[in-house]
């Protein structure tokens, strides 16, 4: 992360946002701010921040369905998107990631674990951006650039951590792969889901492409076959 970074945070609370850039800056990121979801978004549009900082509960549009336009905009769909909220319910946290956030902090966190989390997932993000944006095996092809697998003449777009797990295990074919290892990549080692979140997502990936391309090593985890 030689570069400076840009995080937009996005939240209602004027105090928090003012105490985050505080310490944001202190450590060498530039800042941009958003008091709602609406404004959140013309902003991401405007500057394409490295990363977003994004609450849930917020006036005019919520950060739910603020990630999910974020993901739909061609421009913008790679940006990270970390939630900060007060909502620590389980289901939250799960649509939450499933929507498209690539970690979710429940308030009140400390200074010091906050940056922590915002460095792993800048970190997680370009070594992800370092691999190939195509990825060619057997009859599919897996495009990172538009979240798109293409199946012969069928396009899938899968929802993002359906595609992110496809796209690690296809880039280490033939490698078993342990489900902690899993999840530590696709969601992070921050996230607290459980090993059968990895089989459910490898479940709906199957049901989409069939069952031919990722085999299941009893007992480890996943294999994308050679």
């Amino acid at each position: 992360m030689a570069d400076k970074k840009t995080i937009l945070v996005v939240d209602d609370e004027q105090d928090l946002l003012d105490l985050i850039e505080y310490n944001l800056n202190k450590e060498g990121f530039d800042v941009l701010k958003a008091e709602d979801g609406v404004q959140g978004i013309e902003m991401a549009r405007e500057h394409h921040p490295d990363l977003m900082l994004l609450d849930i509960m917020m006036p005019q549009m919520d950060g739910l369905e603020v990630v999910e336009r974020i993901r739909k905009d061609e421009k913008l769909k790679r940006i990270p998107i970390i939630f900060l909220t007060a909502r620590s319910d389980e289901k939250t946290e799960v649509e939450g990631l499933d929507k498209g956030g690539d970690d979710y902090i429940t308030k009140p966190i400390s200074t010091t674990k906050l940056l922590s989390r915002i460095k792993a997932v800048l970190r997680r993000v370009e070594e992800t951006e370092e691999m190939s944006d195509q990825i060619k095996v057997h009859d599919i092809v897996i495009d990172k650039d538009r979240y798109i697998v293409t199946q012969g003449e069928e396009e899938f777009h899968l929802p993002r951590k359906e595609f992110e797990l496809l796209y690690f295990l296809a880039s280490r074919k033939g490698k078993v792969m342990d489900r902690q290892t899993l999840l530590n990549h696709v969601w992070g080692d921050n996230i607290y889901v459980v090993d059968r979140t990895v089989d459910v997502h490898v479940r709906k990936i199957r049901e989409k492409l069939g069952d031919e391309y990722i085999e299941t090593v009893k007992g480890v985890g996943y294999r994308f076959k050679e």
